[in-house]
């Protein structure tokens, strides 16, 4: 997969003071500003789009109008609304070949359908990768603090996980995670970063829309296009080669095919004794 990154200068707006005393909140209010912002005319508000120009600017009017006052970037003299933040833009250029390989058998995946990859944010102009060996890590999550840990020193590096969504909590509701609720463990965004912290090649999260909370469209939209990240100094401390989605029956037919019982594994990914679990014979490759 080839990449093509430019740096985009994106703005944030800047927490404003009061000038006044604050206005009361009404609800009817509220809810208009999320009509409107959520409405066709802002074009989904994406970084480095007119959408994002227009909701800059309501923001600013809406501030303005509620008596606040500037706190953003000074320019000539005077106080902006805005912010300067340099953001890194991140997409994949072409149509990349994916495939899984198990028991002599090569099976093909298309970005979007088996699986949604994102653009590697990690500074590469590419990203090539053969055969990289599979392991479920359950939920992922390393949590001293709740005397849990689903890695148990497996090492990562060479290796890609494959992680459920969410808490071990989600599925029964109760346990050391607060139940429905999620934590920031259960989070994607946590999960690849353990993965990065790892050293591992990537990470797959499996896609289900209950404990994801969305359906599959989402997570292809969300993955498939044009990324944004900040910029930063080390961003494979944070980010893996691969960084993407896979369908649940997907998984669960790859996990058969390694001799693998993927609701009975997930069963045991919910206690505190689950070990990673290698899929013998199986293999990523991307590029």
């Amino acid at each position: 997969m080839k990449y093509t990154l430019a740096i985009a200068l994106g703005t944030a707006l800047a927490v404003p003071s009061w000038a006044d005393d604050p206005p009361a909140f009404e609800a009817g209010r509220l809810s208009a500003h999320v009509k409107a912002l959520s409405s066709d005319e802002f074009e989904g508000r994406s970084p480095d789009s007119p959408g994002e120009v227009k909701t800059v600017d309501y923001l600013t009017r809406a501030f303005a109008d509620a008596g606040l006052s500037p706190g953003g970037d000074l320019k000539d003299g005077q106080r902006a609304w805005t912010q300067a933040v340099p953001l890194g833009r991140f997409e994949i250029t072409g149509a990349p070949k994916i495939a899984a390989s198990i028991g002599g058998e090569t099976l093909d995946w298309a970005q979007g359908e088996q699986v949604a990859l994102r653009a590697a944010m990690t500074g590469a102009d590419a990203v090539k990768v053969r055969d990289i060996p599979l392991v479920f890590v359950g939920y992922g999550v390393n949590a001293p603090e709740r005397n849990w840990d689903d890695y148990k020193g497996l090492d990562l590096r060479g290796k890609i996980g494959l992680v459920l969504v969410n808490d071990p909590d989600f599925e029964t509701g109760e346990g050391d995670f607060g139940g429905k609720a999620m934590t920031y463990y259960g989070r994607w965004t946590y999960k690849y970063e353990e993965a990065a912290r790892r050293g591992a090649v990537g990470m797959l999260v499996i896609h289900e829309t209950d404990p994801a909370s969305y359906g599959w469209e989402t997570v292809k939209n969300s993955n498939t296009h044009t990324m944004f990240d900040i910029v930063r100094s080390d961003p494979a401390a944070v980010h893996t080669q691969i960084e993407g989605w896979i369908q649940r029956d997907v998984t669960a037919d790859l996990f058969r095919r390694a001799g693998l019982d993927f609701e009975a594994l997930k069963k045991q990914a919910r206690t505190r004794d689950f070990r990673p679990v290698e899929l013998r014979g199986a293999g990523f490759s991307a590029e």
